[in-house]
């Protein structure tokens, strides 16, 4: 049946090229964006998925650049740090020169004195975007003695993660402004350890009946492992002395009196040292330990501005690798063995320095690592998005030009639908 009130093929044709213009719209679509998934109406679950992923992606670039401040940061201060290696290495070699007899001292203090003031500048000037962690003041509001760079950035369970290299100021600095000011106030304990008369030779060494002197040193009650001396015969006291020393009981410091028969100690520790004799032979005490407020205080030091104890004249004083000063040194056995407590400080101080910039590298190293990572792993989230929601580009090219046909076919067919109502008319003539 025609009818002229409802064109059936019309209809069906115009409902097939209505179809074919929106799978043509989005295939145009696919085309422009270059992605299937464009709209969460294209797809809720994968465009959810996508969104969430490159929002990462983007904290994983930041992640990228703080990677490369820090790593920046790093190297500033690693060089900085190598930078004073070879002064304090030939500080040391100045002090090991001075302990020859006659050499004229106040000239090779002139020399320390420029290498001391370049250990400083260097310090000073290792400064990058603001930041010095190896020449600080604690003392400052801001002031924080750890350091962190961020590494990482994940999200596991919809919980999201930060993590962080961390850098214990403590550690790697050279210098500390507010500790050369507080330092004054500190108060280590001190104590005396005797010979008894009846058993120290002529010249000073024990002469035990048995041949050899155990002395033990016990901190806090307790005798750790490798903390007896033994002294035999042939031992000074100024042996005695450096194998107190060569302990490594942190806080502790021996020097040698005057009279030939007492050892004196010096205490930086909070603990209590006890000194005895397993034999008999020596007169100890318990040297007690620093207050918690000094011992705050102590810890800020720097590596070189550090405080080494020296027992020199009878008296205990202290000195750092920034302020040593042997100008008014002789020859005397009391300048000589405080000399010998300067080479040993300055050494000690070399290899934190060594240990500090050994740090630094392993970090830095590290970083590096995770630089490379980091790129991998957004390469990765990029691939994984770019399954989900980019467009085959290839069928999509194929799919335009079929439905661009199908198109062209759905206006034929809507012209001979309507065409076919036009020929009723010629019933009518």
């Amino acid at each position: 049946m025609t009818s002229l009130l409802t064109n059936t093929s019309a209809m069906t044709a115009l409902q097939t090229l209505t179809q074919t213009n929106k799978n043509l719209a989005q295939s145009q679509n696919r085309i422009a964006t270059g992605q299937r998934v464009s709209t969460a109406s294209d797809n809720a679950a994968y465009w959810s998925i996508a969104t969430t992923m490159r929002s990462d992606n983007k904290a994983l670039g930041a992640v990228q650049d703080a990677l490369g401040l820090g790593a920046a940061t790093i190297d500033t201060m690693y060089t900085g740090l190598n930078g004073t290696v070879d002064v304090v290495s030939e500080i040391k070699a100045k002090l090991v020169a001075a302990r020859t007899p006659g050499v004229d001292r106040d000239k090779i203090q002139s020399e320390i004195g420029e290498l001391q003031k370049q250990l400083k500048n260097t310090a000073d000037s290792a400064v990058f975007n603001g930041e010095n962690w190896i020449s600080v003041n604690s003392d400052v509001a801001s002031y924080n003695d750890t350091k962190s760079v961020v590494s990482s950035f994940s999200r596991a369970g919809g919980v999201v993660k930060i993590d962080t290299i961390q850098v214990d100021l403590n550690a790697v600095k050279l210098y500390d402004a507010t500790a050369d000011a507080d330092y004054a106030g500190v108060t280590a304990g001190t104590g005396t350890l005797t010979f008894d008369p009846a058993t120290v030779g002529a010249a000073g060494p024990p002469a035990t009946t048995t041949g050899s002197l155990s002395i033990v040193v016990t901190t806090d009650g307790t005798a750790a492992p490798g903390v007896t001396v033994n002294v035999s015969q042939d031992s000074t006291l100024a042996d005695i002395a450096k194998a107190f020393n060569s302990l490594g009981i942190e806080g502790l410091s021996v020097g040698l009196s005057s009279d030939g028969e007492t050892l004196e100690f010096l205490n930086r520790s909070t603990s209590s040292i006890a000194v005895t004799s397993t034999n008999g032979g020596v007169t100890g005490g318990t040297v007690t330990g620093m207050s918690a407020a000094d011992a705050a205080i102590e810890t800020k030091k720097g590596v070189l501005d550090k405080s080494y104890d020296v027992f020199k004249d009878d008296a205990w004083t202290s000195f750092s690798v920034a302020d040593l000063d042997i100008s008014e040194f002789t020859d005397s056995a009391s300048d000589l063995a405080a000399l010998e407590t300067y080479i040993a400080g300055v050494d000690s101080a070399l290899g934190t320095i060594t240990d500090a910039a050994t740090n630094f590298g392993a970090i830095k190293n590290r970083i590096g690592l995770q630089q490379d990572f980091v790129k991998a792993l957004k390469d990765s989230l990029d691939r994984g998005i770019g399954q989900l929601v980019d467009a085959d580009m290839n069928a999509e090219s194929t799919r335009l030009q079929a439905l661009q046909t199908q198109q062209q076919l759905g206006i034929q067919a809507l012209s001979i639908a309507n065409s076919g109502s036009q020929s009723i008319l010629s019933l009518f003539r």
